[in-house]
């Protein structure tokens, strides 16, 4: 009876790993796109965020954006005027899951809108209201002032930015020329066609908040708000790692 009930029990975890393989084979591999001044090393990796999906069984593709990371870094502004080229060209064939942080987000909602079979899941961090608003030009041009010379003393985001723009591996002329890119908030109509489940997760004193007025625009959307988190914290959060892996069916089980 013991050695009957021994052989049960071995089959059915024998079952139940020949599922576990059948199910992560399908898994779509998930995508990730850092924000601006970083990459996906110094972003996803060094988080520990590439090795929490990698343990759940997921294929991980990172990106650097155009001007970041090991990417190409032009100094003309007009070689940013479509950022979602670089992901396209390393995209699969197959519909993957996505992941992106500020520009990276941005850039990953405008490939949603303009391509919406490419995508099966998408997760927005540190976008909200920045998204559907025209940018404020004279905060806009302290920020490339800051970057073409020094910020002063009380301009505490000029200086973070000018902080990322000079860290290792970066190219402060590169990131300068991405910020001067031309960009357009997105509209109700542009976000009407993203078709993926999407969630939108941002801190509640990030300066691109608040998170609803993009959230609602974007049908079944689901918004995540972290307590005391600002923008540049955000995927270093313990509250984004477990919406984000959750959203994606990727939590430890």
């Amino acid at each position: 009876m013991s050695d009957f009930s021994t052989g049960r029990t071995r089959t059915v975890r024998d079952d139940r790993f020949r599922l576990r393989a059948i199910l992560v084979g399908v898994e779509h591999p998930v995508v990730l796109v850092h924000g601006w001044g970083g990459s996906f090393e110094s972003t996803w990796r060094s988080s520990g965020f590439v090795d929490l999906l990698q343990d759940a069984g997921r294929t991980v593709i990172g990106i650097d954006l155009l001007g970041h990371g090991s990417a190409p870094k032009p100094h003309d502004p007009e070689a940013y005027a479509d950022l979602t080229a670089r992901i396209r060209e390393r995209l699969p064939q197959e519909p993957v899951d996505a992941v992106g942080f500020s520009l990276g987000a941005l850039t990953l909602l405008r490939l949603a809108v303009d391509d919406p079979g490419r995508l099966s899941k998408l997760v927005l961090a540190g976008i909200g209201r920045n998204a559907i608003e025209a940018t404020d030009r004279a905060s806009h041009q302290r920020l490339i002032e800051a970057l073409e010379g020094s910020p002063s003393e009380e301009d505490n985001l000029s200086r973070l930015f000018v902080q990322y723009a000079d860290q290792p591996g970066n190219d402060r002329a590169a990131l300068t020329a991405v910020m001067k890119r031309e960009r357009s908030p997105f509209t109700d109509d542009e976000l009407g066609r993203v078709s993926c489940p999407t969630l939108v997760v941002i801190g509640d004193r990030d300066f691109a908040g608040p998170g609803e007025p993009l959230s609602s625009r974007i049908t079944g959307s689901r918004l995540v708000n972290l307590r005391g988190v600002d923008h540049f914290a955000t995927t270093d959060d313990f509250g984004f790692f477990d919406a984000a892996l959750e959203f994606l069916g990727a939590l430890p089980s």
